[in-house]
């Protein structure tokens, strides 16, 4: 039996932008993997970008603002056949710009406690115990 060869990493990141006490989630398309689950966004990690700078081009092309990276959450590893991803997780702030969805289908702002209503994409469903 030979070894299976697994993709190569993926370095992704993911806003977990908070306001009044209230956490953005968004809704993923119909297209994309995963669909319509719910997410924090973010995205890939280009050749030679930071994590704080794909962050802040990824929301800003995602949705539209401008966003502050404040400290990282955590790193959570998504693994099967077909993928092998490293998400990132950082906390952030809108800092200017509206909400303007171009990959989503919907996006709301939740309690931490309203987590659990939501059907939240691999990954993200981890992260959330840890997210103050």
């Amino acid at each position: 039996m030979r070894d299976e060869i697994k993709p190569l990493p993926i370095d992704v990141v993911a806003a977990v932008l908070k306001h009044e006490n209230k956490f953005l989630i968004a809704k993923r398309n119909s297209s994309q993997s995963f669909p319509l689950k719910w997410e924090f966004p973010g995205g890939k990690v280009e050749k030679g970008e930071s994590f704080e700078k794909a962050l802040i081009r990824e929301i800003n092309e995602e949705l539209t603002v401008e966003i502050k990276v404040l400290e990282k959450i955590g790193l959570k590893l998504v693994n099967d056949k077909m993928l092998n991803i490293s998400v990132h997780y950082f906390y952030g702030k809108i800092c200017s710009g509206v909400i303007k969805l171009t990959e989503h289908t919907d996006f709301k702002w939740v309690k931490k406690n309203d987590f659990k209503s939501y059907d939240f994409i691999i990954g993200d469903k981890e992260i959330l115990p840890l997210i103050l």
